[in-house]
């Protein structure tokens, strides 16, 4: 019943709804129940693309059974379990998503950028979204790729940190990225010569990718100045 333990076939609902590509509130709608009892319940057997209602259902009667640490009663009772906060990160992760990034990376990222520090070992963020540490090194390594965390060194572990300027950090990125496709696309219009179709498509496309690959580094800058500019001034 809602408010109380999930059942079976609680769990059985959430899959589906999973496999369906429904967020977490969608689906905590549907079942009657607070979104962060889903996003918790998928977080802690598996994550989204190895959730299963089966296992999941006997893994939870397992950890029943087991003593509780004192250690592990204060572990999640920071500002993720408060709805509002659970809410926004659903949001945030699938909007993150939509980019591109697969979940998990995308949901590390909002872990990251949502800890007061910005900082975060790689077993941190295992712990916190309950996958392996195999997982999350994947994960960082394609959000590094994208410019969007940094990697220090803290004695002999690594810290994954975003800063302020992350998104300034990605958008350069980005913007090489697409300066790169459009020097190879504009080597299929010498290829095919401007006489053919093939040819004159790749001329145009290679003329709007550098446009835009342009544009996004001096918008960039124009930001980076006026933020400078303001930080002056106060």
């Amino acid at each position: 019943m809602p408010g109380g333990r999930l059942t079976r076939f609680d769990r059985e609902q959430i899959a589906d709804g999973l496999a369906a590509g429904l967020g977490y509130a969608e689906i905590a709608r549907r079942l009657g129940r607070p979104t962060s009892t889903v996003s918790r319940e998928v977080g802690r057997n598996g994550g989204p693309n190895r959730y299963h209602p089966g296992r999941a259902h006997k893994a939870t009667a397992h950890r029943a059974l087991r003593p509780r640490s004192p250690e592990s009663t204060t572990e999640n009772t920071d500002a993720a379990d408060d709805p509002a906060v659970e809410e926004f990160l659903t949001r945030f992760i699938a909007q993150i998503t939509r980019t591109g990034l697969p979940r998990t990376a995308a949901a590390a990222l909002a872990c990251l950028y949502t800890t007061d520090s910005g900082s975060l070992t790689a077993a941190e963020l295992a712990r916190r979204l309950r996958v392996s540490p195999a997982t999350i090194s994947a994960a960082v390594r394609m959000l590094d790729d994208q410019g969007l965390i940094q990697r220090e060194r803290n004695g002999r572990r690594d810290r994954y940190v975003v800063d302020d300027d992350v998104w300034m950090h990605a958008t350069a990125v980005s913007a090489r990225q697409i300066q790169d496709l459009a020097a190879t696309v504009r080597l299929g219009a010498e290829t095919f010569g401007l006489g053919t179709p093939a040819g004159r498509r790749a001329q145009y496309t290679s003329q709007f990718l550098e446009f835009v690959g342009r544009d996004m580094i001096e918008s960039a800058e124009r930001w980076r100045k006026a933020l400078h500019q303001q930080q002056t001034q106060e």
